[in-house]
């Protein structure tokens, strides 16, 4: 059984923000498969249990806020006891631009609060993320920057990079995750 997570914050105010892209691009892939299955909320979050590729495939959407994202991950894999080397995180980051994405099979947090919890919850860095490139405005303050709305522009740019993600994703279920990342993993623009 795979999990595959995708972090943001719950409440019509974070919409469409660029610290949800974790839960947009799990919209997007949902859209894309034409999955019809509803989601159901347990374990802290929203989380939709189907099947690909003949493998079962949780989907899950913290609804901790994102620096408690741990809590509800921690939750789910103990529940279906799903193991560290089954889950993808889906998250934002500010080192990458805007259009650009990474694929990692481990490492630090980078000083993304999500993910420092779910490595404190997990008890290890060592899981699987796509980082979701939201560049970095450094004339405006973080905390203001990650939880303000994406322009019309970053829309256009993020919709196209879904598309891309939604095939990334595919792959996931069907090869080795340092092929994965050879295959999709580019350079900032």
């Amino acid at each position: 059984m795979k999990l595959i997570v995708g972090l943001g914050n719950p409440g019509k105010e974070y919409v469409d923000t660029r610290h949800n892209i974790g839960f947009m691009c799990i919209d997007h892939y949902i859209s894309y498969k034409n999955i019809t299955e509803k989601w159901s909320k347990k374990f802290d979050g929203e989380y939709l249990l189907t099947s690909i590729s003949g493998e079962k495939v949780l989907f899950l959407k913290p609804l901790t806020f994102m620096n408690l994202s741990g809590n509800s991950v921690r939750k789910i894999v103990d529940y279906y006891n799903i193991e560290i080397d089954d889950i993808l995180i889906i998250s934002d980051d500010l080192d990458l631009n805007t259009g650009n994405y990474k694929l990692k099979s481990k490492g630090s947090c980078g000083g993304h609060n999500g993910l420092r919890d779910i490595e404190n919850k997990l008890n290890t860095n060592e899981y699987k993320r796509i980082k979701i490139g939201i560049s970095n405005n450094k004339e405006s303050d973080t905390k203001d920057y990650v939880l303000g709305k994406i322009s019309v522009e970053e829309k256009n740019i993020i919709n196209t990079l879904f598309d891309e993600i939604d095939k990334v994703i595919d792959d996931f279920f069907k090869y080795d995750f340092f092929e994965l990342m050879n295959k999709y993993n580019r350079k900032n623009k």
